[in-house]
């Protein structure tokens, strides 16, 4: 059905004699008998398993009358292809995404766990971005790119699987908040987009790394970054990873949640953003929700449209049958009063 969506009637009115000749087919259908002329025999057993090819081909002419007052119709309604093109002018952003590794982000608050959370939310915000350019930053004792800005956010994606994707234990355990903004900043500093973002999400308090996190926030300032910060956890205690057992696999305990939020308000204010707090599911979707209408694209489409007739098909097609039907009728299947 694809190849039907760009086609359009420019008189679909002419639809309306379809109930018509539906009509004539139909009785033309149970007046058939009527157009042959009939022999009366006494006894039809000589002769009821002799079938010739005229009475074969008898049914073809109401056929062939079908299909051409159908084929008519459809010309009569004038179908068209609409070929449209846009042409789309976007002022994009550049949007670096910083996202936390230290083992806490495995705690259970969130089912499975933050980092599951974290990486399916972000991903569908990322989804809705088309035009932007996004990169990915990973952090935990310290801090590396994942991906740098890119239009291509398949790429992103990938990264942002909550199968397969960033995993906690690739990085020095801690929690170096400053080490991620600066690693995010320094891929934006160069960009030429007249707005350059980074959301930042943790769940820890600053303990790690050699960059301060105020720095770094001086830093995003001086080059026009705007930061808006996420602190991902529930209020209260949650399990939380708290060592490695013998074989790799992490032993959790309960424990109380943590996160430095006056830092988090500090950097995202003297940046220009926002700070969130996301204690479930529904809250971080709501809060990517909320910068995503915050940091609206500038998008101007131009739509051109073309279209081209296909009037001719059905009237050939017609055309064809009432010919084919005329051969036969005249031919083949003329009978003799």
């Amino acid at each position: 059905m694809s190849g039907l969506s760009n086609i359009q009637f420019v008189h679909p009115w002419f639809f309306l004699l379809l109930p018509i000749v539906l009509g004539v087919l139909v009785w033309y259908y149970l007046r058939r008998q009527s157009y042959f002329p009939r022999f009366r025999m006494s006894s039809l057993q000589g002769v009821e398993d002799i079938t010739s090819l005229k009475s074969r081909l008898t049914i073809l002419t109401p056929i062939l009358r079908g299909i051409s007052l159908l084929a008519l119709v459809f010309a009569m309604a004038r179908p068209q292809s609409v070929l449209q093109e846009e042409e789309v002018k976007a002022e994009g952003i550049d949007i670096v995404l910083v996202m936390d590794l230290s083992s806490s982000m495995l705690a259970q608050d969130f089912t499975p766990d933050r980092l599951w959370v974290s990486k399916v939310v972000a991903g569908d915000f990322v989804k809705g971005r088309k035009y932007d350019r996004i990169g990915l930053t990973a952090f935990a004792g310290e801090a590396y790119t994942q991906a740098p800005l890119t239009t291509d956010h398949a790429v992103i994606l990938d990264f942002l699987n909550p199968e397969s994707g960033l995993q906690v234990g690739k990085l020095q355990d801690g929690t170096a908040i400053g080490m991620g903004l600066a690693t995010a900043v320094n891929r934006l500093k160069d960009s030429e987009v007249k707005s350059k973002v980074v959301i930042l999400l943790t769940d820890g308090v600053n303990n790690s790394g050699y960059v301060k996190p105020i720095d770094a926030a001086e830093i995003a300032k001086e080059f026009g970054v705007k930061v808006y910060t996420i602190g991902v956890g529930s209020t209260g205690h949650a399990h939380t990873p708290r060592n490695r057992n013998a074989r790799g696999q992490f032993i959790y305990s309960l424990q109380g949640v943590e996160i430095d939020e006056v830092l988090l308000k500090e950097i995202s204010s003297m940046t220009g953003g926002r700070y969130y707090r996301a204690t479930n599911e529904e809250s971080l979707q709501e809060i990517y929700a909320s910068i995503d209408q915050l940091e609206k694209t500038e998008i101007e489409v131009s739509v051109l449209k073309r279209y081209q007739d296909k009037f001719y098909l059905f009237a050939l097609i017609g055309l064809i049958a009432l010919f084919l039907e005329m051969i036969l009728k005249y031919t083949l299947l003329r009978s003799i009063p």
